[in-house]
């Protein structure tokens, strides 16, 4: 594969660097109406690979196009810097393996540690952005880390706070026992996956009737030493059963019976609201005397809600602080709550058979169940065990298993505004947008509140000081915090914010809670926080709010664009973004995650080496990925679009740069004389119309895939119609075709730049210099506008072309069957169904080579090949077969259509030469024929001939 248009993006990638054209095209449209765009920030701790690149192609494509539309765009670069991905790095390269090793350490030298760890790969980043051919403001680059942008997430923060929109509570979340943190709900969600888990039923003994147990089943047999009730359905009818011969009877759910041996009868038959306010023996006593608040109440049966006789026994283990419908439950029964396991995820001292221990270790999650299990065989208190295969969630960095944990934490009232959430999303313009009420609505109609609390580190910490009194003090600006606390604050990060503290009129001493916010807090705060709002730039922030664009991976549909929605309709009531395009996955090619471990995949740099971005770009413009469907990608299909599109536009070019600079034609302007420049011209106003329409709704797949079929219609019916005409200097022709060329690179400058910028130089320069008062760059012209005035007479032409060209189709496929080649002439081709005039008739007889076409009524279209064939025109034939040996051998000479030559021949083909001889010095280029001697032999329907080529 030629490397010559990679090399050719790469000099122009330095012509757009050297001469600021990026900057120039902001400049001339400063005066232009602001479009906004958010750009949402990656982490630079990795390489960039092909799942950020349908995202970063997006994210180039519309400003670009909104651009030459007139608008000013500005692009500015951010990086993700807070959060769990940055502490993971920075625990693996100091060896940390827990919390309580970071706070060893001191907290300010884990977060100087992870200040200098976030942007390792910078560089690395701009280079391949900058090579992918995406226009952005890398140096005037925002990151969340910045004191200015944290002051601002202060300031949001304030803003829910004032509005009643948090809240503190304790609730049973899902958090990281390695991480020893909270997360939230989308986080969650991203990291469920099958298990197989121990499940087992576990004998809970009645204390009015020894021998006789409830049985209760659980997939957490962690779980159960912090169980305090049984929970049973009211209305559910149990039974109380017994195997023959022995004294044990057994209490469950008469649905769920079916599951035991067939020895056990059936003694008695209850409804469940027969069992509630029993009491029972625990499993373990290991809290029997401990002081617990509504201890009067530990180990009842009670009346559960949440119980169901499609799984397990019908009676659920009710375990509060591990579950939210058991804390739930155990808030209306006014249960006490066991938590006897640490949010490090390792049982407490109090359970003292286990004590210390993982209750889900990551390299063996169920050994601490078979622990429990064991412990319960040996009281006699198990009674059966089983594999359980389930969806379980892990942590979305480490991996490691997550555990239902009640706890306390600062809250977003997300409830209290879903109505308006939910109204104000019905505004945004999705694609695709299935995801509008799909992925998207379904998720805002599920909106639970959002709990924003972590205990982490390397965060925007909560600005809330809270004194032993009960005194609460938010800050919203560096400035409040100052002279509240008399102290200089320059940086927002916990190990300096935590030192500062100031006294209350109670006395005493206000101090900052400890917790750091969830980063997606950072994230969704990032239109205000990106302009220091409202600190500066006010009047800029409220004309550009909210965003006429966003576009980030379908991921982000339950997370930054969530998060987004949220915050501005709590601070703003309306939505932060006006229309979204969501990207897919990309996969490796055999469906599988791109792995670098597995090498199943190229690398990007090298792609872009071997093909060029504009092949890469193009390649995923016109693939369901951008319309939130998985890619598979294939590097075999990269190499179609470099020869269909990317290397045939070249050659569409080299063709016009040719006929141009031979014939001294500079003027680009569009012809109506000739059928083939009226058609073209009306395809071009077609393409332009479809392109621009498709833009306008953000469909860029659709928007993209009419390149490739314009390019073919240029190449194989406009170039190749138009060849003879040109050679023969048809001045109007040559300047309609350069015409097409600079309208088609202003249409494809958003989609492939590269191209775009080489087919527009290439045409409106003279030896390398702009001519004609042409811009410096194609990026920096107006987005062409259709012919609306010519749209109907055009789209007759498109009409009649197509049914000229259907002909043609069915004339080639006539001809294939009878098996004439092309270039033996024949007399005639019936055409039913179809009339039309001289023009296109000649296009068809031309193409399909015959002498007459005729026309005759039918209500389908089909043709009808006249096969026989006469000495005048099997000899027509012989010399069409003629010019085509000799313009072979002219091409392996090396020559062009600037060398003339004389053609010496010897063999038997007078008669040939004497009847159609000017045609062939026509089609030639050659001055003379004449017999006398050949050095190259070839055949002319079973005649030897040797053919000389004496180049002049």
């Amino acid at each position: 594969m030629s490397k010559a248009f990679p090399q050719t993006e790469e000099g122009i990638l330095k012509f757009w660097q050297e001469n600021k054209i990026f900057e120039k095209s902001l400049e001339q449209r400063r005066g232009g109406r602001l479009y906004s765009f958010y750009d949402g920030p990656p982490f630079a701790t990795g390489l960039p690979h092909y799942g950020h690149f349908p995202s970063s192609i997006m994210k180039d494509v519309i400003p670009r196009y909104r651009t030459m539309k007139g608008d000013y765009v500005e692009r500015r670069w951010g990086w993700d810097c807070h959060g769990l991905p940055i502490e993971n790095i920075v625990e693996a390269n100091l060896k940390i393996n827990s919390k309580k090793e970071i706070l060893d350490l001191g907290v300010d030298k884990f977060n100087d540690a992870c200040r200098a760890e976030v942007l390792r790969y910078q560089d690395e980043w701009r280079k391949t952005i900058d090579r992918l051919g995406r226009w952005v403001d890398m140096d005037n680059h925002y990151m969340t880390m910045d004191v200015s942008y944290m002051e601002s997430i202060w300031w949001v923060f304030k803003q829910l706070w004032d509005k009643g929109l948090i809240y503190e509570d304790f609730k049973s979340m899902h958090v990281c026992p390695r991480c020893e943190t909270t997360l939230a709900q989308a986080e969650v969600t991203e990291g469920y996956r099958m298990v197989k888990d121990l499940a087992i039923t576990a004998k809970f003994e009645l204390e009015d009737e020894p021998g006789t147990f409830v049985l209760a089943w659980t997939t957490t047999p962690w779980t159960l030493p912090g169980n305090v009730a049984l929970g049973v359905g009211n209305d559910i009818e149990y039974v109380k059963v017994q195997k023959k011969g022995e004294d044990e009877k057994f209490i469950l759910a008469k649905d769920r019976f079916q599951d035991l041996e067939e020895e056990y009868k059936v003694a008695e038959s209850f409804r469940g609201g027969k069992l509630v306010g029993k009491k029972y023996k625990p499993l373990f006593d290991y809290y029997k005397n401990a002081d617990l608040e509504n201890k009067e109440n530990i180990f009842t049966i009670v009346a559960s809600p949440y119980v169901n006789t499609q799984e397990g026994t019908g009676i659920v283990h009710e375990a509060p602080a591990y579950g939210e419908e058991d804390r739930l439950l155990g808030l209306e029964k006014n249960l006490p709550m066991i938590q006897h396991v640490s949010m490090n995820g390792r049982f407490k001292n109090e359970v003292t058979d286990l004590a210390g221990k993982e209750v889900k270790p990551k390299d063996d999650p169920t050994q601490t169940d078979i622990e429990v299990m064991k412990l319960l065989q040996t009281k006699g208190l198990l009674f059966k065990k089983e594999k359980y295969e389930h969806s379980y969630p892990h942590c979305w960095r480490c991996d490691s298993s997550l555990l239902n944990y009640a706890t306390s934490s600062l809250f977003v009232s997300v409830t209290k505004i879903k109505n308006r959430t939910l109204e104000h999303a019905k505004k945004i313009h999705w694609t695709p947008d299935h995801l509008k009420e799909g992925r998207f609505g379904n998720w805002l109609e599920g909106a639970r509140d959002w709990a924003i609390s972590r205990q982490r580190f390397w965060g925007s910490v909560i600005p809330l000081w809270i004194c032993e009194c009960g005194e609460k003090k938010v800050f919203g600006s560096i400035k409040e915090l100052q002279e509240a606390s008399g102290k200089k604050v320059d940086d927002l990060h916990k190990h300096i914010v935590d030192e500062i503290e100031f006294d209350c009129t109670c006395g005493k001493i206000f101090k900052r809670t400890p917790d750091v916010l969830d980063t997606w807090f950072d994230s969704g705060s990032m239109p205000y926080a990106q302009a220091h709002y409202p600190f500066e730039n006010k009047e800029k922030f409220e004309k550009s709010f909210p965003a006429d664009f966003i576009a980030e991976g379908v991921d982000q549909t339950i997370k930054w664009f969530y998060y987004l929605h949220i915050i501005a309709t709590a601070l703003k009531d309306e939505e932060a973004y006006k229309n979204v395009i969501a990207n897919g996955i990309v996969l490796a090619e055999d469906g599988r995650k791109m792995s670098k471990r597995l090498k199943n995949y190229p690398d990007p740099g090298e792609i872009m080496e071997k093909y060029g971005a504009d092949a890469l770009r193009y390649y995923m413009l016109t693939s369901q990925v951008l319309k939130a469907g998985d890619l598979k990608f294939s590097e075999t299909e990269v190499v179609e679009v470099y020869r269909n599109v990317v290397m045939l536009s070249n050659n569409i070019l080299n063709f016009y740069k040719m006929y141009s600079e031979d014939f001294g034609i500079n003027e680009r302007k569009p012809s109506d004389e000739n059928i083939l420049d009226i058609w073209i011209i009306s395809r071009l106003n077609q393409f332009l119309t479809e392109v621009s329409k498709q833009l306008e709704v953000y469909d860029l797949v659709r928007a993209a895939r009419p390149i490739t079929g314009f390019v073919q219609d240029l190449s194989t019916w406009y170039l190749r119609r138009s060849r003879d005409r040109f050679k023969d200097n048809d001045k109007k022709g040559i300047e309609t075709f350069g015409y097409v060329l600079l309208e088609m690179s202003k249409i494809i400058a958003p989609f492939t730049p590269y191209l775009a910028e080489h087919i527009y130089k290439t045409v409106t320069s003279n030896k390398g210099l702009v001519t004609g008062g042409y811009k410096e760059s194609v990026h920096l012209e107006d987005w062409p506008k259709a012919e609306n005035t010519k749209i109907k007479s055009q789209e007759n032409v498109l009409e009649k072309m197509e049914i000229t060209r259907k002909v043609v189709e069915l004339g080639l496929a006539a001809r294939a069957e009878a098996k004439i080649k092309v270039r033996q002439p024949l007399q005639e081709l019936s055409v039913f169904g179809a009339d039309f005039s001289q023009e296109y008739s000649d296009l068809v007889k031309d193409e399909v080579n015959v002498k007459e076409l005729s026309f005759k009524k039918n209500s389908e279209l089909k043709v009808e090949l006249t096969v026989e064939m006469t000495k005048d025109l099997l000899l027509e034939g012989e010399a069409r077969e003629l010019i085509r040996q000799i313009n072979t051998l002219r091409k392996s000479a090396g020559m062009t259509i600037h060398d003339s030559v004389d053609i010496v021949y010897d063999g038997e083909i007078f008669d040939l030469v004497e009847k159609f001889g000017e045609d062939i010095k026509k089609a030639t280029l050659s001055s003379s024929i004449t017999k006398g001697g050949g050095q190259h032999e070839v055949t002319i329907n079973e005649k030897v001939v040797k053919i000389s080529l004496l180049k002049k």
